[in-house]
């Protein structure tokens, strides 16, 4: 038998395992909402709520690319290495699935027969193990290498096509040859670049025109961030997320008269945005945020009196405004109910360190925390005193007061979508300079190419990361239908983040030693994909609290 001797799969048998798939993924998730009382209990099944979470997430992707792959068939753009990657993708889902089953079978509560007559069946093992043949994915692996792993895949969209084009040109000729110097020398952003994005629209992607900004929508704004970050996460990728999140807090909760002061400007790039949410103390339990603003009057005027700390708030010293959660309730036991998001003006700083005085003796100090990747836009820890906000700046004024922390879950779930753009960003960098060293580099008188597993392994970086690609589109599309939905932007943002991860190591042990030397980028890659699980929602939050409350919700 041959490399290529391996029996063509069609979209058909492909959405029949995906069925078949979904058939135990449903039982699981109808006897947890039952045990759970739905879904109230989660912390008392935390183990298994991640794991339906997970798998049910996986399963979103394999729909996603199936749906992808289809699509692109009745427009007769569909090619074998597509409709291997969504086979392939399926196949390594369905197997972990039965692994699972394996070691804890009883504890997902199917009904008596489903396991047996589904996905653990003679024939659908014998199924995977034909979607999954090492000739398939080898056969992947090495279309990967022909492409050098650049994505040129079909899109449904010509405007798509257009921005993903447009964007990747200016990715590579206005930020590759910033990304390694910012880097190395945990360098902020230049101004320079931030003008030439603002010129090309992109802090205003999916603001809407009236407000001044392109009105694309989201998956225009999720190519934009996909291509950006696969030049660099930090210095180009995640300068779009906040000012991304605090439009959709203000679309939903702000003033009109807000919407067309802050919009237009935030669209143009002349305000720069941070987020500024955790703190110290507080992580992912945003209820408990501690941090207060008091009504006060300053100089005849009215407004509020920050007090306390901040953490983790990215670009805080260059950024010109910061959305900042704040609690207004001086009764603690009202958790998110006593919660308000203001827009927080400040001078623009440069460097690792700033203190901001004004008139009235307020005051804002900020220090950046030192990180092994993701520079470029610095996190800071930050310290209010008695710092004064005007009135008018309270997200939705009298309306929005105590309600910060709903609207700032929705711009939550746009930085979730958001990530899932730049995870998928990142991973196609790794996969590219893989693909590209993989060619390059001979060894024991053979490029690395040749040899069967490096082919292997190729073909399933590009599969995974195909359907983590093809979830976050699908996401994108979700949101433009509905933005205060948030299942789907959290699961594209749960398997791209692993996905790029994932693919960011074994590109790195491609590499072989020089994986692992600062004059390859992929060193780079490795240590900026290990924060994509931790912001916009910590992995094990995201999987308990939003998707699987979600999943198991009566």
């Amino acid at each position: 038998m041959t490399d290529t001797d391996y029996r063509s799969i069609s979209i058909d048998e492909i959405d029949g395992l995906n069925d078949t798939i979904s058939s135990v993924v449903e039982g699981a998730i109808a006897s947890a909402s039952e045990s759970t009382g739905g879904g109230r209990k989660i912390d008392d099944q935390q183990v298994l709520t991640e794991r339906i979470a997970y798998v049910a997430t996986e399963l979103a992707a394999c729909k996603a690319l199936a749906a992808y792959s289809r699509q692109a068939g009745e427009a007769g753009a569909a090619d074998g290495v597509m409709l291997d990657q969504a086979a392939v993708f399926s196949a390594g889902v369905a197997a972990s699935l039965l692994g699972e089953m394996a070691l804890a079978g009883p504890d997902y509560g199917l009904p008596d027969g489903l396991f047996e007559q589904t996905i653990g069946s003679d024939a659908t093992r014998a199924l995977l193990c034909e979607f999954a043949d090492e000739k398939r994915v080898r056969g992947i692996g090495r279309a990967v290498a022909e492409s050098r792993g650049i994505n040129n895949g079909w899109l449904a969209y010509e405007d798509a096509v257009m921005v993903r084009d447009s964007v990747r040109a200016f990715a590579d000729q206005e930020v590759e040859g910033l990304a390694e110097h910012i880097h190395r020398d945990d360098d902020l952003v230049p101004d320079s670049l931030i003008s030439k994005m603002a010129e090309m629209g992109y802090f205003g992607m999916s603001v809407p025109e009236e407000y001044g900004g392109l009105g694309m929508g989201n998956l225009a704004m999720i190519m934009t961030t996909e291509e950006l970050s696969r030049v660099s996460l930090a210095a180009a990728g995640s300068l779009i997320t906040r000012p991304e999140i605090l439009t959709k807090a203000l679309l939903q909760g702000g003033t009109e008269e807000q919407k067309a002061i802050w919009l237009s400007r935030v669209a143009s790039g002349e305000v720069m945005v941070g987020i500024s949410v955790t703190e110290p103390d507080v992580g992912s339990d945003v209820a408990s945020v501690a941090c207060k603003a008091e009504a006060a009057d300053q100089d005849g005027r009215k407004g509020y009196l920050i007090n306390g700390a901040k953490a983790w708030c990215t670009f805080a010293g260059r950024a010109d405004v910061l959305a900042v959660l704040l609690r207004t309730s001086s009764d603690m036991s009202a958790g998110a109910k006593g919660l308000s998001l203001f827009i927080v003006e400040k001078d623009r700083f440069g460097g690792h360190e700033f203190t901001m005085k004004q008139p009235g003796g307020g005051s804002l100090s900020g220090k950046a925390d030192r990180t092994p990747g993701y520079r470029g836009m610095h996190s800071f820890t930050l310290a209010f005193e008695n710092y004064f906000v005007p009135a008018e700046n309270l997200v939705g004024e009298e309306k929005g007061l105590n309600r910060g922390f709903y609207l700032q879950m929705n711009g939550f779930a746009a930085g979730r979508l958001q990530t899932g753009g730049r995870a998928t960003g990142l991973g196609q960098a790794c996969l590219e300079a893989a693909a590209g060293y993989a060619c390059d580099r001979s060894q024991f008188s053979r490029p690395i190419i040749d040899f069967q597993l490096t082919q292997y392994k190729l073909g399933l970086m590009s599969s995974r990361l195909q359907g983590a690609r093809q979830l976050t589109y699908h996401a994108a599309l979700e949101f433009d239908k509905d933005e205060s939905a948030s299942l789907v932007p959290a699961m594209a943002k749960l398997l791209a983040c692993d996905v790029a991860v994932a693919v960011s190591q074994e590109a790195q042990l491609l590499h072989g030693g020089w994986g692992y030397a600062e004059e390859y980028p992929i060193s780079r890659y490795v240590v900026d994909a290990q924060v994509l699980p931790i912001f916009e929602g910590v992995k094990p939050i995201l999987e308990l609290k939003v998707i699987g409350r979600q999943l198991l919700a009566a």
